[in-house]
């Protein structure tokens, strides 16, 4: 089956901090796979930004060989990549400043930077940056005159590390671009199981009457990942897991699960929904720390049946550290919908398995009809993968077939998205890239999203903060500490860790 194309309008991307990790291993394959899949229209540019003394060719050199790195070989098909490369071109410049001016440079090249892109054009500023960057960047790109009515701004998660840092890079990005230029990209709202999500519950009206309380027991958000720090280790013991997966990643998703169906499929009436999840979380107080909440950090171990260092080694071990690379916790949802339904969310790193999915189990029969069939009647379960294969199940009790009575077994509808419509399924990068071409924000948070999650996840952090006790260790190829089995155990149920 073909993939069905939408056309975009030609267009000029312009990407700070082009040599980096971001740039090379994800937004040059995903303009790769659009322009392959012809998605990239003729004329189209690809402007990379970094303080890199790098000319075209040298660009060109570099994105080649991310290519080769992160896309599979039999994908890559070389006279492709070669017209490919000639979309890119480069700028060196520090992006943050405008004074670092030389001879050569008089403006410190915003002046090159400005003769490679035409103003009738949609305009894409990528800041694959540090988040304390964006402010000066958009500054700078102001100052420059390079803002104009098709300009949109990408901005990568973290907004911030806390609610009053976030808050200044809005107000800093604001008071360049209005609020409608501005994508925050979160790049699991762009997986293709996140959207069916939407149209599971919205376009089956089998699921939607069953979306509730009455119905549903409880909730799993799970993103689980093998690999450790990934030279992301200045970063990420600053951030921690909660900042870095629970703030953006899992609350996302717990809103699409959540929300009450939106009067209309347009950005601002779902972001109005999943806002008023976010707003319905009930607030953590350092009271319900102990038993809402685990936090914890991988010691040596083995993944893969390769030995594996603690994360204090991961760090060069030159200091003790109590960032955690772990985290459990139950959050409720203050509505008439959820009452009473817990959402366990967990996320680590060095974990058994890479995998993120979302469970939705629901109640038990009321009462026992098949007592003696040899089997336990299983409460029905509806997994929603969203890697590494993405896809949906949904276990129901069957009959085995044969005679000799009523055998009765949990059985699997299982959709695999890639096998069930025989297409290679876009990565999350190439469908948010193309929707900020288009100008659709529907998949990107809105200020106001982003600010209330800090607004719910700070408490936590401010109390882990406060206390003496240090996050709690476990062996790196586990499912995280012990005391995230007793957060859902407590309360009679498990966590999933099917296939």
């Amino acid at each position: 089956m073909a993939a069905r194309i939408i056309p975009v309008a030609v267009f000029d991307a312009v990407v700070f901090g082009a040599t980096g990790d971001l740039t090379l291993r994800k937004l040059l394959p995903a303009l790769y796979w659009r322009f392959r899949d012809g998605q990239m229209p003729e004329g189209a540019r690809v402007v990379g930004v970094a303080r890199s003394p790098l000319d075209d060719a040298g660009f060109r050199a570099r994105a080649a060989d991310a290519l080769r790195a992160h896309v599979p070989a039999a994908e890559l098909d070389p006279a492709v990549m070669d017209r490919f490369l000639l979309c890119l071109s480069y700028v060196a410049l520090d992006a943050a400043r405008r004074e670092n001016a030389d001879a050569a440079q008089p403006d410190g090249g915003w002046q090159a930077l400005t003769a490679r892109l035409d103003p009738a054009r949609v305009r894409v500023f990528y800041l694959a940056t540090a988040p304390d960057l964006y402010g000066p960047i958009c500054r700078a790109i102001a100052a420059a005159g390079l803002v104009s009515p098709l300009a949109r701004v990408v901005l990568e998660k973290p907004i911030g590390h806390d609610l009053a840092s976030a808050r200044e890079i809005n107000d800093a990005v604001g008071r360049v671009f209005a609020e409608a230029q501005i994508y925050r990209i979160d790049h699991y709202l762009g997986k293709e199981t996140v959207q069916n999500l939407l149209a599971l519950r919205f376009a089956n009206g089998i699921f939607e009457r069953l979306w509730n309380a009455d119905v549903i027991d409880h909730v799993q958000i799970t993103v689980a990942e093998t690999v450790g720090l990934e030279g992301r280790g200045a970063y990420y013991d600053r951030a921690g897991a909660l900042r870095d997966m629970v703030q953006n990643h899992l609350l996302q998703l717990l809103c699409l699960i959540a929300m009450e169906p939106p009067v209309a499929l347009d950005a601002d009436r779902v972001r109005d929904e999943k806002l008023k999840v976010l707003r319905a979380l009930r607030p953590m107080t350092e009271a319900d720390l102990a038993a809402l909440t685990v936090r914890g950090q991988y010691a040596a171990g083995a993944i893969d049946g390769r030995a594996v260092p603690a994360y204090a080694a991961d760090l060069g071990g030159a200091r003790a550290s109590r960032t955690e690379t772990f985290v459990a916790l139950k959050a409720e949802v203050r509505s008439w919908r959820w009452a009473g339904v817990p959402f366990y969310l967990r996320t680590g790193k060095r974990l058994e398995r890479k995998v993120s999915e979302i469970v939705v189990q629901f109640r038990a029969p009321p009462f026992a009809l098949f007592p003696d069939v040899g089997a336990t009647v299983e409460a029905n379960r509806l997994v929603i993968r969203l890697q590494p294969e993405e896809g949906i199940r949904l276990s129901v009790m069957t009959k085995e077939p044969g005679p000799g009575g009523l055998r009765l077994c949990p059985t699997a509808l299982d959709i695999s998205f890639e096998q069930a419509f025989g297409l290679r399924y876009p990565d999350a990068y190439e469908r948010l890239l193309m929707d900020t071409v288009r100008g659709n924000p529907t998949l990107f948070m809105r200020r106001d999203e982003v600010e209330a999650a800090w607004t719910w996840v700070e408490p936590i952090l401010d109390a882990w903060s406060a206390r003496d006790d240090a996050p709690r260790p476990y062996a790196a190829g586990s499912w995280g500490p012990t005391a995230a089995i007793a957060l859902i155990e407590r309360d009679g149920r498990t966590w999933h860790e099917g296939g």
